[in-house]
């Protein structure tokens, strides 16, 4: 059966549930893109005040994982701290147990401050010191427990933006508030930090990184053994990738992790990438500059550069490295074919 056309066919097609294409060609194929975050920085200095201050009026049991969430200013609904990718601090005190759960997104936290605290990852206790990297990869069962003094904090690194705007996200509790250990503490890392000599009794899974933890000593060693023979990066400075040691690729397949070096006085040229990226201040003071602001950061402070946005790193300090960690959505826009990195010219870019 035909429905009569009415008057105005525009509203007809309203009812049919069709669009005219002519009349959204321009917002659905863009001469670039677009991105809907904005850059932002998070100053850790503002929020750890109020971190604590929730630790003594929201119990674990109440809030379940104690997180401050950084949203973006242009992601509020839903929350995000860049386009595929969530930022926040978490905090745990001393005889905490954060309950056992897993979910579909990929998660990680790189640590902060404070020590004797551990995450429980399918079986395996995973110790935390600060600087240390830890994976929780997509259905895998993870709980927190602190065992010493003081608070304990972290960044905390999920791709529930995108696995939630993918509607393939899942979530569930174990049956016990926590699990019980059943692997050797640390085994996972104490397997694979030797460099290319990976256990070949086992089956590689190259989906995700097997190590549980990428501890800060062996990173720091990384950047002691070169020293300042390596140029590094113009833009990036020196820049090393956390790798999955069964085929060298991202830790995550979602997400890759980075750490770098900016020595004193480093000025970088101008970048931009598709990819999405947040920064977190290990130490040391610089900013982030783009064409219409400049981000002053420092230590533990965060940062978020959306997609496309035209950036310049910096350290400011002539006598002392900034050291960045960061993540970005690269590996997912690069299997999809996506990827895209280039250097705008620039009047203000470093000469050579």
């Amino acid at each position: 059966m035909t429905g009569a056309m009415s008057e105005n066919p525009y509203q007809s097609l309203d009812a049919l549930a069709v669009m005219p294409l002519w009349r959204h060609h321009g917002d659905l194929f863009t001469p670039e893109p677009q991105a809907s975050a904005v850059p932002y920085l998070w100053r850790y200095a503002a929020l750890r005040p109020y971190m604590l201050h929730f630790t003594n009026r929201l119990s674990l049991e109440e809030a379940a994982r104690r997180v401050l969430m950084l949203v973006n200013p242009g992601l509020s609904d839903p929350p995000a701290t860049v386009n595929s990718l969530f930022a926040g601090i978490q905090v745990i005190m001393p005889g905490e147990a954060a309950r056992a759960h897993r979910h579909a997104a990929n998660a990680f936290r790189f640590i902060i401050e404070g020590e004797s605290a551990y995450t429980t990852v399918n079986g395996e206790r995973i110790h935390m010191r600060p600087g240390d990297l830890l994976l929780t990869p997509g259905w895998h069962w993870h709980d927190h427990f602190h065992e010493g003094n003081g608070p304990v904090m972290w960044l905390d690194g999920l791709d529930y933006p995108l696995t939630n705007a993918l509607e393939a996200g899942f979530f569930e509790l174990f049956g016990d508030r926590v699990q019980k250990p059943y692997v050797a503490d640390d085994l996972s890392s104490r397997k694979f930090i030797h460099g290319r000599l990976n256990p070949a009794w086992e089956n590689a899974d190259s989906r995700f990184s097997p190590v549980g933890n990428y501890p800060w000593r062996e990173t720091e060693r990384a950047f002691v053994a070169m020293g300042d023979d390596v140029e590094g990066s113009d833009s990036e400075g020196i820049v090393l990738e956390y790798t999955n040691p069964w085929n060298g690729g991202p830790v995550l397949p979602t997400t890759d992790c980075k750490i770098t070096r900016l020595r004193p006085g480093f000025r970088g040229r101008l970048r931009r990438t598709t990819a999405s990226t947040i920064m977190h201040v290990v130490r040391g003071e610089g900013h982030v500059e783009f064409d219409d602001r400049r981000l002053e950061f420092g230590p533990h402070d965060v940062i978020a550069v959306p997609g496309w946005r035209a950036h310049r790193l910096a350290n400011t300090s002539t006598d002392s490295d900034a050291i960045l960690f960061s993540y970005s959505n690269a590996p997912a826009l690069r299997a999809l074919g996506l990827l895209r990195v280039d250097h705008p010219e620039s009047a203000n870019d470093p000469p050579g």
